[in-house]
């Protein structure tokens, strides 16, 4: 678990939270949001656990949550943030390319399904673009 930004102003950036077990893929996601203007990486967390606790504290404005993880995984994550911060944009994020975003995925309350690797500052724009309540 790591808070990556603790002085974050309301309405001056994006605050992204990335959730997943894989440290490389963590450190790509932060790469991957530094680079998006008007985006910043708040934490990055390695479980479904740490995730709850540092979106309690951090209250991101999007998640990014990888779907398999050892122990709760991402979609029981993706249902447990979206009841305790229903504010932020919750996505679910896997490599698998045969992950369907099936009933069971959407009815977690994320906001939609990414390929890891699609994953792309265009894309994280047009995620919030398209998800963000205003």
């Amino acid at each position: 678990m790591q808070v990556l930004t603790s002085t974050r102003q309301e309405g001056h950036a994006v605050g992204v939270l990335t959730v997943d077990d894989q440290a490389v893929f963590r450190m790509a996601a932060v790469d991957v949001i530094d680079a998006t203007p008007g985006f910043a990486a708040v934490g990055e967390a390695a479980s479904g656990e740490e995730a709850l606790e540092l979106a309690d504290a951090l209250r991101p404005d999007l998640v990014l949550v990888d779907v398999r993880m050892p122990g709760m995984d991402g979609i029981e994550t993706a249902r447990r943030l979206v009841a305790s911060q229903p504010d932020a944009v919750v996505v679910l994020i896997s490599l698998e390319d045969a992950f369907d975003f099936s009933l069971e995925a959407r009815s977690s309350g994320a906001a939609t399904f990414v390929r890891k690797q699609d994953f792309c500052p265009t894309l994280l724009a047009r995620i919030w673009a398209m998800h963000h309540r205003a």
